[in-house]
């Protein structure tokens, strides 16, 4: 999320944030029973709700940052595909499989399949379809093994 954002819905609701802390701070001093924590937690709830937070958008706001987190990643194994293709070795397996490795990418995949599993700098980032880059990333591989 953008701090922009944050900073704007900090400046409209400052006052019943700082409400809530001090309620909170009371409760927590004063009240030394169970009954403390699930006021804490009506309190809290009280804020999001009060706040237009839904679960939803916090949600929204993790896939979305997952999905950022995922396209950075793939880029950047993108690039790092294409500087380390000089390096990659390809094996070829008797089950049809094959493995492609370099310094910060593994690629397995199957024969003629059009998808491969790609782990970058030792996780796993999933299956990728098999594109230009990456069937261009193959055949150099396979170049560099048969040298």
């Amino acid at each position: 999320m953008d701090t922009q954002v944050w900073l704007e819905f900090l400046e409209q609701n400052w006052l019943i944030i700082a409400i809530g802390l001090i309620v909170l701070l009371i409760v927590v001093n004063v009240v030394k029973t169970m009954v403390k924590w699930l006021l804490v937690i009506l309190i809290a709830g009280g804020l999001l709700i009060y706040s237009g937070i839904s679960l939803d958008r916090i949600g929204e706001v993790v896939s979305t940052v997952k999905n950022e987190t995922v396209d950075t990643v793939k880029a950047e194994a993108m690039t790092l595909m294409m500087k380390e293709a000089k390096e990659a070795q390809y094996t070829s397996n008797k089950d049809g499989t094959y493995s492609i490795k370099s310094p910060n990418l593994e690629l397995k995949g199957e024969s003629g399949a059009n998808e491969v599993e790609v782990t970058f700098r030792g996780v796993p980032v999933g299956t990728w379809d098999v594109n230009q880059s990456i069937q261009e990333y193959i055949v150099q591989s396979k170049l560099n093994s048969t040298e």
